[in-house]
């Protein structure tokens, strides 16, 4: 067996300490001394023989040592989808015990000084009008997003300030007619960029010039079923995105499916994993819808029973162990049926940097809907910004935190929980989160999941996102 790094994974060292960082969709491992070693020798040329016996000479370490590092490091890099070349229970020596790798699931650092990933909301425009869109209630008009050259700048600031990763999301990154030079721009400046889309509208004379600049696209699909699919866009468009898939796989880019799971479709996962199989995905994101903005309209009619949610982990569960390899597959579960709030975007100000189509600054996409203000890089550098910037500081850290949070042995792991979701449901952005089971107003996340337990229409009207 000859390993080697999949299409989709790079590795160049962290701008901020030098440290090399092995990049992927929506990832970033920080590998240390040995692991990049072992990484650096995973290049489709040697047999893992050789490489065992190149870092054990390098090393002065006994072999069985460094084998059992580096097929515990490959294991981990073919269950994630990164390494080829390589299967781990047909490559492993008889007898041999692996140790759990030790990747860290992201950079580990502390240093808030600068964010590993922009999020460029370049427009809110879009042909969708899917019922769960985490855009604003107020969307950003044509006439008010940045220009070409503004959008140029702000790619470069974040790549001076350290960011690593580009997503170039919306509403819909297409609808801009400079997507290519602002992608390009990216590229030039060493960014890992991904195109976040839903492909419409797109043809394959365009990404064929998009696709230089591409390291990664994220297609958003509605479901397996091209009637539902199409009604829970707004739109048909389903059969475009298949062409589009066909497209992504036929350039050989790294290809993401993302589906937004709720309850209109959470019965069909098992179908949705066929769809991707069929399709070529490289990667799988099945992410439970998160209800503000758009999606905190249609609660109702989105929110689904915990027996849906359970069948569809099992079925990711069997999909990521039959697929380990050839296919990541990744379950998103939702904040409204687990005990503890997951850490919203790594933490407020922690990682992600969002950028409005009007340069509004913001942690994450929804955080417009909170009563406060954020300020733009039409006024000041992006650096500044994350750094100083009002609304980028508010809840940075931990002197924000109320009771039972600040005292709470998860508070550096779930930071909080979501900002956007306490105040949509309490009116105060300071809130515990009542997703979290140990929140005061717990009950209002209860009953609405009571409520679901009990309902039996999903054919609801929808609020369809800008109609």
């Amino acid at each position: 067996m000859k390993p080697r790094l999949s299409r989709k994974a790079r590795v160049q060292p962290d701008p901020r300490d030098g440290r090399p960082v092995l990049l992927s969709p929506e990832r970033g491992l920080r590998l240390g001394d040995t692991a990049a070693a072992i990484v650096a020798l995973c290049d489709g040329t040697r047999e893992v023989d050789a490489i065992i016996d190149e870092l054990t000479a390098r090393y002065a370490a006994p072999r069985d040592t460094i084998a059992r590092d580096v097929e515990a490091l490959l294991d981990d890099l073919h269950d994630r989808a990164l390494m080829e070349g390589w299967n781990r229970k047909t490559g492993r020596r008889e007898g041999l015990a692996v140790a759990p790798s030790t990747l860290p699931a992201s950079p580990s650092s502390d240093d808030l000084s600068s964010p590993y990933t922009l999020v460029a909301e370049l427009t809110h425009r879009c042909p969708l009008a899917c019922p769960y869109c985490s855009n604003p209630k107020q969307l950003v008009r044509g006439n008010e997003e940045l220009s070409t050259e503004q959008w140029l700048r702000v790619v470069d600031e974040a790549a001076d300030l350290g960011v690593m990763q580009l997503h170039l999301t919306g509403g819909e990154p297409l609808a801009r007619s400079d997507l290519d030079v602002i992608a390009k721009r990216a590229h030039d400046r060493n960014l890992y960029v991904s195109l976040v889309t839903s492909g419409v509208p797109l043809d394959q004379a365009r990404l064929g010039r998009l696709a230089p600049s591409l390291d990664h696209v994220q297609l958003s699909v509605q479901d397996a079923d091209a009637a539902s699919s199409d009604r829970i866009a707004g739109l048909a468009s389903h059969e475009q995105k298949m062409r589009v898939a066909s497209w992504v796989k036929a350039l050989g880019l790294p290809l993401t499916v993302n589906v937004v799971l709720h309850r209109a479709n959470l019965d069909r996962v098992e179908a949705v994993v066929a769809m991707a199989e069929r399709l070529g995905a490289d990667r799988l994101e099945l992410a439970n819808v998160q209800l503000v903005s758009w999606a905190l309209e249609n609660t109702a009619a989105l929110l689904p029973t915990r027996a849906q949610i359970e069948r569809a982990r099992v079925v990711a569960h069997e999909a990521r162990e039959r697929l380990a390899g050839k296919m990541e597959v990744v379950f998103v579960l939702p904040d409204w049926h687990a005990d503890r709030p997951r850490a919203c975007m790594d933490g407020w100000g922690r990682r992600f940097v969002v950028v409005a189509p009007d340069g509004a600054v913001l942690p994450c996409q929804a955080a417009r809907c909170l009563p406060m203000s954020f300020e733009s890089v039409r006024d000041a550098s992006l650096g500044h910004l994350w750094r100083e910037g009002e609304g980028m500081r508010a809840f940075r850290g931990e002197a924000w935190m109320p009771e039972p949070c600040k005292s709470c042995d998860r508070r550096t792991i779930d930071h909080g929980g979501c900002r956007c979701q306490a105040f949509a449901l309490t009116g105060d952005a300071r809130a515990t989160d009542p997703a979290c089971s140990l929140a005061p107003q717990h009950s209002l996340v209860k009953d609405a999941r009571a409520r679901a337990e009990g309902e039996t229409d999903t054919a609801r009207t929808w609020v369809y996102r800008g109609r």
